[in-house]
Protein backbone atom coordinates (compact mmCIF):
# COMPACT_ATOMS: atom_id res chain seq x y z
CA UNK A 1 0.00 0.00 0.00
CA UNK A 2 1.47 3.33 -1.07
CA UNK A 3 1.31 6.33 1.19
CA UNK A 4 0.55 9.79 -0.14
CA UNK A 5 3.46 12.22 0.30
CA UNK A 6 3.07 14.64 3.17
CA UNK A 7 3.17 18.28 2.06
CA UNK A 8 6.04 20.25 3.53
CA UNK A 9 5.07 22.77 6.18
CA UNK A 10 5.03 26.43 5.20
CA UNK A 11 8.03 28.10 6.82
CA UNK A 12 6.99 31.35 8.50
CA UNK A 13 9.16 34.15 9.91
CA UNK A 14 7.76 36.74 12.35
CA UNK A 15 8.91 40.27 13.19
CA UNK A 16 7.24 42.58 15.72
CA UNK A 17 8.73 44.77 18.44
CA UNK A 18 5.85 44.28 20.90
CA UNK A 19 6.40 41.08 22.95
CA UNK A 20 2.69 40.57 23.68
CA UNK A 21 1.75 40.95 20.00
CA UNK A 22 4.60 38.67 18.92
CA UNK A 23 3.49 36.02 21.41
CA UNK A 24 -0.08 36.26 20.13
CA UNK A 25 0.99 35.96 16.49
CA UNK A 26 3.18 32.96 17.34
CA UNK A 27 0.21 31.27 18.99
CA UNK A 28 -2.03 31.91 15.97
CA UNK A 29 0.53 30.63 13.47
CA UNK A 30 1.51 27.63 15.61
CA UNK A 31 -2.14 26.58 15.79
CA UNK A 32 -2.44 26.62 11.99
CA UNK A 33 -2.10 23.23 10.36
CA UNK A 34 0.94 22.90 8.11
CA UNK A 35 2.62 26.09 9.39
CA UNK A 36 6.06 26.14 10.99
CA UNK A 37 7.70 29.16 12.65
CA UNK A 38 11.37 29.18 11.68
CA UNK A 39 12.47 32.45 13.27
CA UNK A 40 11.47 35.72 14.90
CA UNK A 41 12.82 39.20 15.49
CA UNK A 42 11.93 42.26 17.55
CA UNK A 43 13.58 44.93 15.38
CA UNK A 44 14.02 45.66 11.70
CA UNK A 45 17.76 45.07 11.40
CA UNK A 46 17.57 41.65 13.02
CA UNK A 47 14.49 40.80 10.96
CA UNK A 48 16.27 41.54 7.69
CA UNK A 49 19.39 39.61 8.70
CA UNK A 50 17.57 36.52 9.93
CA UNK A 51 14.95 36.41 7.17
CA UNK A 52 17.66 36.71 4.51
CA UNK A 53 19.57 33.87 6.16
CA UNK A 54 16.57 31.61 6.83
CA UNK A 55 14.77 32.21 3.51
CA UNK A 56 11.24 31.50 4.82
CA UNK A 57 8.23 30.96 2.57
CA UNK A 58 6.37 33.79 4.33
CA UNK A 59 7.70 36.75 6.32
CA UNK A 60 5.16 38.52 8.53
CA UNK A 61 6.40 42.04 9.24
CA UNK A 62 5.17 44.79 11.54
CA UNK A 63 5.50 48.22 9.89
CA UNK A 64 6.59 50.19 12.97
CA UNK A 65 9.80 48.63 14.28
CA UNK A 66 13.00 50.13 15.72
CA UNK A 67 16.00 50.30 13.41
CA UNK A 68 14.73 49.54 9.95
CA UNK A 69 10.96 49.88 9.74
CA UNK A 70 8.78 47.27 8.05
CA UNK A 71 8.71 49.13 4.74
CA UNK A 72 12.51 49.25 4.62
CA UNK A 73 12.79 45.58 5.59
CA UNK A 74 10.27 44.62 2.90
CA UNK A 75 12.14 46.59 0.24
CA UNK A 76 15.49 44.99 1.03
CA UNK A 77 14.09 41.52 1.65
CA UNK A 78 12.39 41.53 -1.75
CA UNK A 79 15.83 41.88 -3.32
CA UNK A 80 17.70 39.55 -0.97
CA UNK A 81 15.09 36.77 -0.90
CA UNK A 82 12.79 37.06 -3.94
CA UNK A 83 11.12 33.73 -3.21
CA UNK A 84 9.85 34.93 0.17
CA UNK A 85 6.28 36.24 0.26
CA UNK A 86 5.87 39.28 2.50
CA UNK A 87 2.78 39.90 4.60
CA UNK A 88 2.43 43.15 6.55
CA UNK A 89 0.69 42.87 9.94
CA UNK A 90 0.00 46.33 11.28
CA UNK A 91 -2.27 48.75 13.13
CA UNK A 92 -1.92 51.25 10.28
CA UNK A 93 -4.95 51.72 8.04
CA UNK A 94 -3.29 54.65 6.27
CA UNK A 95 -3.53 54.51 2.49
CA UNK A 96 0.03 55.80 2.16
CA UNK A 97 1.58 52.75 3.83
CA UNK A 98 -0.61 50.44 1.79
CA UNK A 99 0.32 52.07 -1.51
CA UNK A 100 4.01 52.07 -0.62
CA UNK A 101 4.05 48.40 0.32
CA UNK A 102 1.99 47.30 -2.67
CA UNK A 103 4.39 49.07 -4.98
CA UNK A 104 7.27 47.25 -3.28
CA UNK A 105 5.59 43.95 -4.15
CA UNK A 106 4.25 42.66 -0.85
CA UNK A 107 1.60 39.94 -1.08
CA UNK A 108 -0.55 40.63 1.97
CA UNK A 109 -1.72 43.38 4.32
CA UNK A 110 -3.55 42.41 7.52
CA UNK A 111 -4.64 44.69 10.36
CA UNK A 112 -3.70 43.51 13.85
CA UNK A 113 -7.28 43.91 15.01
CA UNK A 114 -8.27 41.31 12.39
CA UNK A 115 -5.39 38.90 13.01
CA UNK A 116 -7.30 36.39 15.12
CA UNK A 117 -9.79 35.83 12.30
CA UNK A 118 -7.77 36.53 9.18
CA UNK A 119 -4.04 35.92 9.67
CA UNK A 120 -3.89 32.19 8.94
CA UNK A 121 -6.24 32.61 5.97
CA UNK A 122 -4.00 35.41 4.68
CA UNK A 123 -0.89 33.24 5.05
CA UNK A 124 -2.47 30.45 3.01
CA UNK A 125 -3.74 32.85 0.33
CA UNK A 126 -0.33 34.45 -0.04
CA UNK A 127 1.46 31.09 -0.10
CA UNK A 128 -0.87 29.95 -2.90
CA UNK A 129 0.23 32.89 -5.02
CA UNK A 130 -2.67 35.21 -4.24
CA UNK A 131 -2.87 38.73 -2.90
CA UNK A 132 -4.58 39.20 0.46
CA UNK A 133 -5.77 42.62 1.62
CA UNK A 134 -7.62 43.11 4.88
CA UNK A 135 -11.24 43.93 3.96
CA UNK A 136 -10.95 47.19 5.92
CA UNK A 137 -8.18 48.44 3.61
CA UNK A 138 -9.09 46.68 0.36
CA UNK A 139 -11.81 49.26 -0.24
CA UNK A 140 -9.23 52.02 -0.04
CA UNK A 141 -7.24 50.44 -2.85
CA UNK A 142 -10.34 50.21 -5.00
CA UNK A 143 -11.82 53.61 -4.17
CA UNK A 144 -8.67 55.70 -4.47
CA UNK A 145 -8.35 56.98 -8.01
CA UNK A 146 -11.04 54.52 -9.09
CA UNK A 147 -11.56 56.67 -12.13
CA UNK A 148 -8.12 55.60 -13.30
CA UNK A 149 -9.33 52.02 -13.62
CA UNK A 150 -12.69 53.00 -15.05
CA UNK A 151 -10.91 55.16 -17.56
CA UNK A 152 -8.68 52.44 -18.98
CA UNK A 153 -9.06 52.38 -22.74
CA UNK A 154 -10.95 49.12 -23.35
CA UNK A 155 -9.34 48.87 -26.76
CA UNK A 156 -5.90 48.83 -25.20
CA UNK A 157 -7.03 46.32 -22.59
CA UNK A 158 -8.35 44.06 -25.33
CA UNK A 159 -4.96 44.24 -27.03
CA UNK A 160 -3.27 42.41 -24.15
CA UNK A 161 -2.00 38.99 -25.16
CA UNK A 162 -2.62 35.92 -23.01
CA UNK A 163 1.03 35.98 -21.94
CA UNK A 164 0.86 39.66 -21.01
CA UNK A 165 -2.25 39.02 -18.91
CA UNK A 166 -0.51 36.12 -17.19
CA UNK A 167 2.51 38.29 -16.35
CA UNK A 168 0.33 41.13 -15.08
CA UNK A 169 -1.73 38.78 -12.92
CA UNK A 170 1.40 37.34 -11.31
CA UNK A 171 2.87 40.82 -10.87
CA UNK A 172 -0.29 42.01 -9.11
CA UNK A 173 -0.08 38.98 -6.82
CA UNK A 174 3.41 39.95 -5.69
CA UNK A 175 5.61 37.68 -7.80
CA UNK A 176 9.11 38.95 -8.61
CA UNK A 177 10.39 38.94 -12.19
CA UNK A 178 12.66 36.02 -11.31
CA UNK A 179 9.81 34.01 -9.78
CA UNK A 180 7.59 34.67 -12.82
CA UNK A 181 10.38 33.64 -15.17
CA UNK A 182 10.74 30.33 -13.35
CA UNK A 183 6.99 29.67 -13.26
CA UNK A 184 6.42 30.59 -16.90
CA UNK A 185 9.70 29.07 -18.10
CA UNK A 186 10.83 32.30 -19.70
CA UNK A 187 13.96 34.42 -19.46
CA UNK A 188 13.82 37.21 -16.88
CA UNK A 189 14.36 39.78 -19.64
CA UNK A 190 11.43 38.35 -21.57
CA UNK A 191 9.18 38.66 -18.51
CA UNK A 192 10.33 42.26 -18.03
CA UNK A 193 9.47 43.01 -21.66
CA UNK A 194 5.98 41.49 -21.39
CA UNK A 195 5.31 43.44 -18.20
CA UNK A 196 6.60 46.76 -19.50
CA UNK A 197 4.63 46.42 -22.73
CA UNK A 198 1.40 45.49 -20.94
CA UNK A 199 1.73 48.29 -18.39
CA UNK A 200 2.33 50.75 -21.22
CA UNK A 201 -0.76 49.53 -23.08
CA UNK A 202 -2.88 50.14 -19.99
CA UNK A 203 -1.20 53.43 -19.13
CA UNK A 204 -0.17 52.19 -15.65
CA UNK A 205 2.94 53.28 -13.80
CA UNK A 206 2.57 51.62 -10.39
CA UNK A 207 1.59 48.26 -8.96
CA UNK A 208 -1.22 49.95 -7.02
CA UNK A 209 -2.90 50.87 -10.32
CA UNK A 210 -2.32 47.32 -11.54
CA UNK A 211 -3.82 45.80 -8.36
CA UNK A 212 -6.98 47.88 -8.75
CA UNK A 213 -7.27 46.75 -12.35
CA UNK A 214 -6.58 43.11 -11.45
CA UNK A 215 -9.30 43.17 -8.79
CA UNK A 216 -11.77 44.74 -11.23
CA UNK A 217 -11.01 41.99 -13.76
CA UNK A 218 -11.40 39.20 -11.17
CA UNK A 219 -7.80 38.09 -11.44
CA UNK A 220 -7.22 38.18 -7.69
CA UNK A 221 -9.76 36.01 -5.97
CA UNK A 222 -8.24 36.36 -2.49
CA UNK A 223 -8.70 40.13 -2.07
Amino acid sequence: MSLEPVAAALRVFLADDHPVVLAGVKALVSAGEGLEIVGEAADGNTALHLATELKPDIAILDISMPGLNGVQVAEQLRRACPGCKILALTVHEDRGYLRQLLDLGISGYVLKRSAADDLVRAIRAVAAGGLYLDPAVAGKVMSASAAKVAGVDTGKAADLSDREIEVLRLTASGHSNKAMAAELRLAVKTVETYKARAMEKLGFRTRVELVRYAVSKGWLTNV
